[in-house]
Parts: structure tokens; sequence; C-alpha cells
């Protein structure tokens, strides 16, 4: 009995190991492939879940199918011969269909066998068709064409590439303190032709006002010279502006009304003012007698009775 005891337990402890050496689990986003020890690798590709094997015979290679980040970065020359140093983000997968040609041409590290020398290929043959300046005012059109020839690179080993795109495009030090160095001085002259500009600007505008000056002086002139009660009027408004400012204020003030314009009984100095105006129209009418017509019709001015004492 104990002899068949053992043949039972030594069956129970061999079909227990025979039972957890037969299956294997394949995790989610993962295939796998068997590798026989007769005849090779098998062309069925296993799916997720729990799956079956021989014992001993039978060795499983999984692979992960999800996509796999990388960063490249590869230094190389525009058309103008420039160095660029451009770094690529790849999201690359196997096919999971053909893993079994994976396995066999590239074996599990296919990404770093690959990816490398595919990347740097491409960039350089993308990157010398265009100069240095076209690499960042186009750099989307630059990156359309790497990522159309890299997925159709990548295809021929059987390799799927889900994205890629350009992360970082940098210049040399002395390209880049060129570029500056020339931002510089287009902005410092355009900054002195702004300058000219409101020179000019400033200088029209004192033209102008000088111009409307030299203006304003003949046609006061002319109303004094064409009509004395001109100057009768300016007086009585200067009078008023400074009796209302007077009128306003809260202290006590004793003012000389001579000095102030409010003496407007003054007649001396209307007739001191007559004479002035008079002469000065006799110097205008000498001079250019249509000017003083024209101004005349420009200045409507009220006349103002001047006493007889004034006139005399």
């Amino acid at each position: 009995m104990s002899r068949v005891s053992a043949v039972a337990a030594t069956a129970l402890l061999a079909l227990g190991y025979g039972g957890m050496n037969c299956f294997y689990n394949v995790e989610g986003g993962h295939r796998s492939i068997l590798f026989s020890r007769l005849n090779g690798l098998q062309e069925k590709v296993y799916k997720e879940g729990l799956n079956f094997k021989m014992p001993w015979l039978h060795k499983p290679i999984i692979y992960d199918i999800r996509a796999t980040p990388r960063r490249i970065t590869s230094p190389t020359g525009s058309k103008d011969l420039q160095t660029v140093n451009i770094s690529l983000r790849v999201l690359s997968r196997p096919d999971p269909n053909n893993l079994v040609t994976i396995s066999r041409r590239l074996g599990g590290d296919f990404n770093e066998r690959v990816l490398p020398s595919i990347v740097n290929e491409i960039l350089k043959s993308v990157v010398a068709q265009f100069n240095a300046s076209q690499l960042i005012t186009q750099r989307q059109l630059v990156s359309n064409m790497v990522r159309e020839q890299l997925v159709d690179r990548a295809r021929d080993f059987n390799i799927i590439l889900e994205d890629v795109a350009i992360t970082d495009l940098s210049f040399s030090a002395q390209y880049t303190a060129a570029v500056e160095s020339k931002q510089v001085a287009q902005q410092e002259a355009q900054r002195a032709a702004i300058l000219v500009e409101k020179a000019v600007q400033e200088r029209q505008q004192k033209i102008v006002q000088a111009e409307g000056e030299a203006r304003a002086a003949t046609l006061l002139g002319a109303a004094i010279a064409t009509n004395p009660g001109y100057l009768k009027l300016r007086r009585i408004g200067a009078a008023k502006n400074i009796s209302s400012t007077v009128a306003r204020s809260n202290n006590k003030m004793y003012l000389n009304a001579d000095s102030l314009f409010l003496n407007i009984r003054d007649t001396e100095g209307d007739t001191t003012l007559f004479n002035l105006s008079k002469e000065a129209g006799e110097m205008i009418k000498a001079s250019n007698p249509e000017l003083l017509e024209e101004i005349a019709a420009e200045v409507a001015v009220p006349e103002v009775v001047v006493p007889e004492a004034v006139v005399e």
C-alpha cells in the first residue's frame, strides 16, 4: 500500500506541476507568440487572457503593443549650411499582426535597432531642403514632411508610428547672435525713422503755428486800423473779466482803475489809441490797400461812437 501511495503522490505532483506550467497569462495591451524547441517560432499570435502551452516544449514571448514615447535628438545642417539641433518625439508600437516577423528580423529591442537610424536619416534629408529662417517660419510644413516620410519608412520594419512631432528646434550660438543683432539693427532703424518723422511733424506744426500767429497779428493790426472801436471793445472785455474775478474774491481790495483797464471813461487814452490806429491804417493802405480791404471785410466789428473830443 505504501508503494501505491507513493506512486499516486508522484503522479499528483507531476499533474500539478504540468497544470501550473501548461498555462500562462497575457496582460492587457500585450500579445504573445510561442517559440517551440522543435520547430522554432510559431506563426500564431495569442491575444490577451489565459493561453495554453506545452511545458518545456514551448516558451512564450510577450510583446507590449501599446504606443511607447521616445525622444530623439539629431544634429543636422540646413540648406544654407547652418547647424540645426532638432528634437523629435515619436509614439511607436509594433504591428500586432507581424510580431513573428519582428521577432525574427529585429528581436525584442526593435525600437532601439530601428528608430534612431531612420529618424536621423529622415531629419537630415528634410532639413537640408530648407534654410534656417524657413525652418522657423514653415515649421508646420517641415513637421508634416518628417511625419509622412518617417511613417512610410517605419512601415517597412512593421512598426506603426502613432504620432511624430518636433519638440525643439535650436541653432548654433553664432547664428543666434547674428539673428539677434540683425533684429536690433532693424528696430533701431525703425526707431530712427520714427524720430525723423516726428521731427518733420514738429517742424510743420511750428510753421503752421507761426503762420497763424502772423496772420492773427496782421488781422489785429488791421482791425485796429480800420475801426478804432475794436480796441475799445477789447478794453471793455478785459475790464469785465477783471471785475468778475475780483467780485468772486472774499477779500476786500483797493485797486487802481487805470492800471487794471477798469477806467473805461478815460478819453485821453482813447485819443492816443485813435491816433495810433489812424497812422497804422495809413501805413497799411500805402503798402497794400487790397489787404486792408480784405481784412476789413473779414473783421466784422460794430462801430463804436467816439466822443467829439477824441476826433479833434
